[in-house]
């Protein structure tokens, strides 16, 4: 008797399992599209290949703290405003930013790249191991809107440490 029992329960439990593998793909996907190809909507438009490009800053000059310290820094308004306190004054971005100077509030940018709290990672050392900004953040310089191009996972991280020779050791990178 039992038998026939079990050939009746199968089929539901094939159509559940393959349901439920489904979902576990869509979310696993969603969270891998997350942390790669994040791209959020910043307060004020800010193309850094306009910028990078055709003004022919680089990368320090905003991020002026990349190369001595852990963080590269998101620039105050006042390194904005060196040139915009006479350039595109007209324009609604700038306007916004120009609030934002004046009542002496830093712009709220959004972080393109988050790394988990438990991860200790250094600009600093990278830039002085000769490591390019392109190298991580992709071709920034041709990006109008900064966006996450890859992942920064430990995976990512660890064969990138291999191909150059540099520490593997977990207390590299983990607090």
């Amino acid at each position: 008797m039992r038998a026939p029992a079990i050939k009746k329960m199968i089929i539901p439990l094939l159509f559940a399992g393959l349901l439920l593998s489904g979902l576990l793909a869509t979310v696993g996907l969603g969270l891998h599209w997350y942390f790669t190809g994040r791209k959020p909507t910043q307060p004020i438009a800010y193309s850094h290949n306009l910028h990078l490009e055709t003004v022919g800053l680089e990368c320090d000059h905003c991020h002026q703290y990349a190369d001595r310290s852990p963080r590269a820094g998101i620039p105050p308004a006042d390194v904005c405003m060196e040139c915009h306190d006479s350039t595109a004054v007209d324009k609604p971005g700038i306007k916004m930013l120009k609030s934002f100077w004046e009542k002496k509030e830093p712009v709220p940018w959004l972080k393109v790249h988050i790394q988990p709290g438990h991860v200790y990672f250094t600009h600093k050392r990278h830039i002085k191991a000769g490591v390019e900004c392109a190298y991580c953040h992709g071709q920034v310089k041709a990006m109008t809107t900064a966006r996450k191009v890859r992942s920064l996972e430990m995976g990512w991280c660890v064969t990138c440490h291999r191909e150059k020779n540099a520490a593997t050791d977990c207390l590299t990178c983990h607090k």
